[in-house]
């Protein structure tokens, strides 16, 4: 009997030393909470925006994947986009703010055409019951929103010698007239107002579809756009010829018509 004492006594003595430790380890554990309870506090005194961020960023992250979820996969499946005008009800619909691209891009040395975005846009679409044919549209860019991944040209292209975006802060864009060349497309006339001056420009339209969107409920229509206009007269003649004349524009759009009861 005597080796089990011995291995008891052994085993009640690891057990107080185990002891000992875990109980410095939850000092010291409290210690530590109560110096981050300290530094959150400090954080949220000086960087009230930070923790604001901290707080509700999961909450914004919850509310989202709830919005996604309440699209179920036989909405997602049986969705269907209709791609007959006369579908679309009449109306005044706003650009979706997240889901639209306009880009401009030029030729480079010869070596490619380089990509230009603006990250700010608003635009409004008056539906017609002629559809394409007698509807309009209007568009203004955040000329102080260019993008090029590269924060020393953006800010030339902001500057006097390009955009000029103290002086003119807007790009617009104007429908004024509308020819169909196909049962979805046509060619689309406005005036593009850049740095002040005014000029006729004109756009290749697709009209992608049109139906309800599952997850925001709103009556939602697409469309793809391209065209070209000479920089230059605009006054951007800047980097020529290095840099060509000839811009290309992109756009992809969404526009949605809020429900009647808003």
């Amino acid at each position: 009997m005597a080796p089990f004492f011995e291995m008891e006594a052994e085993a009640n003595s690891n057990r107080s030393r185990h002891f000992r430790v875990d109980e410095r380890k939850g000092r010291d554990g409290a210690r530590t909470f109560l110096r981050s309870r300290r530094n959150w506090s400090n954080s949220c005194f000086f960087y009230p925006r930070h923790c604001a961020m901290k707080i509700f960023k999961p909450l914004y992250s919850c509310l989202l994947v709830a919005a996604v979820t309440a699209c179920t996969p036989l909405q997602v499946v049986t969705h269907h986009v209709s791609s007959s005008e006369s579908s679309v009800p009449v109306g005044h619909y706003e650009l979706d703010p997240h889901h639209w691209n306009v880009s401009f891009d030029v030729d480079h040395f010869h070596y490619s055409r380089f990509v230009i975005r603006f990250d700010k846009t608003t635009a409004q679409l008056d539906w017609n019951a002629d559809g394409m044919s007698g509807s309009s549209v209007r568009a203004t860019i955040d000329a102080a929103s260019v993008n090029t991944n590269v924060p020393l040209l953006d800010r030339m292209l902001k500057g006097p010698d390009m955009f000029d975006v103290a002086r003119y802060p807007d790009i617009v864009f104007a429908s004024t007239g509308f020819q169909r060349t196909g049962d979805d497309k046509g060619t689309l006339t406005g005036d593009l107002t850049i740095r002040g001056t005014t000029k006729p420009v004109t756009l290749n339209v697709t009209f992608n579809g049109h139906a309800i969107n599952p997850l925001t409920k709103q009556e939602t229509l697409g469309f793809s756009a391209d065209g070209h206009f000479s920089r230059a007269q605009f006054g951007l003649s800047t980097w020529y010829p290095a840099v060509g004349d000839d811009v290309h524009v992109a756009i992809q759009a969404e526009f949605s018509k809020a429900p009647a009861s808003q």
